[in-house]
C-alpha cells in the first residue's frame, strides 16, 4: 500500500521539471539570436546650451639686455720726474770676495761680583764690650719654664760676631744646657749693642765669647 501524499511525489520530480524548464529557455534564446539578429537601438540626443570660449593671443615679452655700466676711471699717479730720478743715488751692491771680513769681537764677559764675608779678628787690642756689661745681657734673659720646672742651672757660651759699628752681625752656641736655654742666652745676645773692637784706633770686625749664666733664685 503505497502511503506517499501527493505533494511528495511532485517534490520528487522538481529537479526533472527544473531540468525540462531550462532547456527550453535556452532554445527560446537561441531562436530568437537566429531569427532576430539586428537590434538597432535609438539615437540618444542631449540637447543643452552650447558655449563659446575665445582664445585670446597672449603676446610673449622679450627681455632687454642693458649694457654693463661704464668703468670707473683710473685714478692718476703722479710719475716722477727726470730731476728728482737724477738725485736719487743707487749704492754699489756688489761684493768684493777678495776683501777679508774681520770677526767681530766677542761680548763682554760680565764679572760676577762676589761679596766676601768680612774677617772677624779673634783677638784685638780693644775687644768689643756690651753696653750695659754682662749685666746687661742678662737683664734680656727670659727664663724658660721647662728649665725652671727641671731645676735647669749653668752656663751657656755664645760666640758674637761683632762689626765696626757694634752691631751683632750673627751668633753661634759653642756650648748649651738645653731646656729652651741656649735659644734664650742666643736671643738676648742678638739683641745687645757692643762698643765695637779695634786695632790700632781702628774700628775692626771681631768675634767675642760671651758666658751666660743660668740661675734659680
Amino acid at each position: 500500500m503505497n502511503l506517499k501524499k501527493p505533494f511528495a511525489d511532485l517534490r520528487a520530480k522538481y529537479g526533472r521539471y527544473f531540468e525540462i524548464s531550462l532547456i527550453l529557455a535556452l532554445a527560446v534564446v537561441i531562436v530568437a539570436f537566429k531569427f532576430f539578429p539586428k537590434l538597432q537601438g535609438g539615437d540618444i540626443v542631449l540637447e543643452g546650451p552650447q558655449e563659446l570660449f575665445q582664445v585670446e593671443e597672449i603676446q610673449q615679452t622679450k627681455q632687454e639686455n642693458r649694457p654693463p655700466p661704464p668703468p670707473k676711471p683710473p685714478i692718476p699717479i703722479e710719475a716722477p720726474t727726470d730731476d728728482v730720478l737724477e738725485d736719487i743715488e743707487i749704492a754699489d751692491t756688489e761684493i768684493d770676495l777678495s776683501e777679508q771680513m774681520e770677526a767681530p769681537p766677542p761680548p763682554p764677559k760680565e764679572e760676577k761680583k762676589v761679596e766676601e764675608e768680612p774677617t772677624y779678628f779673634v783677638a784685638v787690642e780693644e775687644m768689643p764690650e756690651p753696653i750695659g756689661g754682662i749685666k746687661g745681657i742678662q737683664e734680656k734673659i727670659v727664663y724658660p719654664e721647662i728649665a725652671k720646672r727641671a731645676g735647669v742651672e749653668g752656663k751657656v757660651y755664645v760666640l758674637a760676631f761683632v762689626d765696626k759699628t757694634g752691631a751683632v752681625t750673627k751668633a753661634n752656641v759653642i756650648k748649651g744646657i738645653g731646656a729652651g736655654c741656649d735659644e734664650a742666652a742666643l736671643n738676648a745676645v742678638l739683641k745687645t749693642r757692643f762698643k765695637p773692637g779695634k786695632q790700632r784706633g781702628k774700628p775692626v770686625n771681631v768675634q767675642v765669647s760671651i758666658p751666660i749664666v743660668f740661675k734659680l733664685q
